[in-house]
């Protein structure tokens, strides 16, 4: 017992002491921070495996923030998927949530894929999913209730995992510059899971989709950016604009409200932030809305959803369909609009942002129709 008072106290003081120094990064010391994690794996070490002998660590030389990260990465007990996110959400009969690995050039990812209860011909669409930080495909499954849309829409649902080994949190890697582009890192993973997928479940052309939540919506940009001709329209809730970051440091301050300036490209949208979000500040999601913004007027309405007021600005294509809509909550926080409180950064009040998308997603037209 007491070896397990112990143990629980040893945790604890080495989750306060990377909070603390994700909050001196935050505020652009990078030097305390450095030394605040260092000070956390000394007093982890009999915790933890051997550093290995290539590590700066082992070979006494002085670390920067980005080697002393990689020395945490590598004492962590597994580089796999997150071990948290809860039980597996129930499956009605007849409908799968499958396991699986993707691997090409750029890499691998597990990942999980919903599949509805048999359907009389091939699915309306696909969804790709992207959890954000500390997440994993069940946490997201489960507090977005896009299992639940597909078996109403009959859609396709796959929810790739972030590992460990690639980022720490398990968040996307929006802000490097080697996973920003096409044909390389992380956005060459996600669009040939896509079109694997694609493939395997005869899902219509032009009718793959992209969504995420914060790290997750900031790589479903950059998926509607580099890979535009593997998906039809990209959903972002509390995301960050295209390139708003190109390391660590800078990344902090674009959650804070400080993006880098990126040139339009648009691609249908729907953006949905919080106003009260203090983790990555409403000015993305606008950001994130004037770079997808094609010509035409904007339409604004207004209304109140489970409790919660909101905006909707929308900016309609020469045909009448909606191409851009921004929905700006308010009240609501770094959360999921309409969420199930099951997952984790999930708010049950406000406009259920997974409909609003499946139903954007799905209205589209096909190009060239």
């Amino acid at each position: 017992m007491k070896l397990a008072i112990k143990d629980n106290k040893m945790k604890n003081d080495f989750n306060m002491a990377m909070r603390q120094a994700t909050d001196l990064v935050r505020a652009g010391d990078l030097n305390a921070a450095t030394q605040q994690i260092q000070s956390a794996l000394a007093g982890a070490g009999e915790q933890g495996p051997t550093v290995p002998k290539h590590s700066a660590a082992a070979q006494g030389k002085p670390r920067g923030l980005r080697q002393t990260l990689a020395d945490l990465a590598l004492r962590m007990p597994s580089n796999g998927t997150p071990p948290f996110g809860g039980n597996d959400p129930s499956v009605p009969k007849g409908a799968r949530f499958d396991s699986g690995s993707f691997t090409c050039h750029a890499g691998s990812r597990e990942y999980r894929v919903y599949v509805p209860k048999p359907m009389t011909s091939q699915p309306s669409g696909m969804i790709m999913m992207l959890h954000g930080c500390t997440q994993s495909p069940v946490d997201f499954a489960n507090g977005t209730g896009m299992n639940q849309m597909a078996d109403k829409h009959g859609v396709i649902v796959v929810y790739p995992a972030q590992s460990r080994g690639a980022n720490l949190q398990s968040c996307w890697n929006w802000f490097s510059p080697t996973d920003q582009d096409r044909d390389a890192g992380e956005p060459a993973i996600l669009a040939g899971l896509a079109e694997q997928l694609c493939r395997e479940y005869s899902v219509p052309q032009g009718k793959t989709f992209v969504a995420g939540l914060s790290a997750g919506a900031a790589m479903a940009v950059i998926l509607g950016r580099t890979y535009s001709d593997s998906f039809a329209a990209v959903g972002a809730h509390s995301g960050l604009p295209y390139k708003a970051a190109h390391d660590m440091s800078s990344a902090f301050a674009a959650m804070g409200g400080a993006p880098a300036p990126t040139s339009a490209y648009p691609v249908p949208t729907i953006v949905f932030h919080g106003q009260a979000d203090n983790t990555v500040k409403a000015v993305n999601g606008q950001r994130i809305a004037d770079d997808a913004r094609p010509k035409g007027p904007e339409v604004l309405d207004e209304g109140m959803t489970g409790g919660r007021r909101h905006d909707r600005a929308t900016v309609l294509s020469d045909q009448g369909h909606p191409v851009l809509e921004h929905w700006r909550v308010d009240g609501l926080g770094h959360a999921w609009s309409g969420g199930n409180a099951a997952g984790s950064y999930a708010d049950p009040a406000g406009p259920d942002a997974s409909a609003e998308m499946v139903r954007f997603f799905l209205d589209l037209p096909v190009k060239g129709e």
